[in-house]
């Protein structure tokens, strides 16, 4: 199995750890998906970007449609996030 080296938020500096600060506010903890670009801070920021969009930006579907939506993908890929 692959390695991903996750930085921890006490190692975490300069844009790495804005957005974990910036998880923190979201959901009162870094979760692994989000260690796992750490690597790559950039990647996050971009990542986080587009998850906005998608959650909170313009469209024809509630928020609460967009979380189902949400919800059934991860569920139909065995994911648990």
């Amino acid at each position: 199995m692959p390695h991903i080296r996750l930085t921890e938020p006490d190692e975490a500096s300069g844009l790495l750890a804005s957005e974990y600060d910036a998880a923190i506010g979201r959901a009162g903890k870094i979760f692994n998906i989000v260690k796992a670009m750490s690597p790559r801070p950039e990647t996050l920021q971009a990542s986080m970007a587009m998850y906005k969009t998608i959650m909170f930006g313009p469209s024809g579907l509630s928020r609460a449609e967009r979380e189902l939506l949400a919800t059934v993908t991860s569920s139909a890929n065995d994911c648990h996030y």
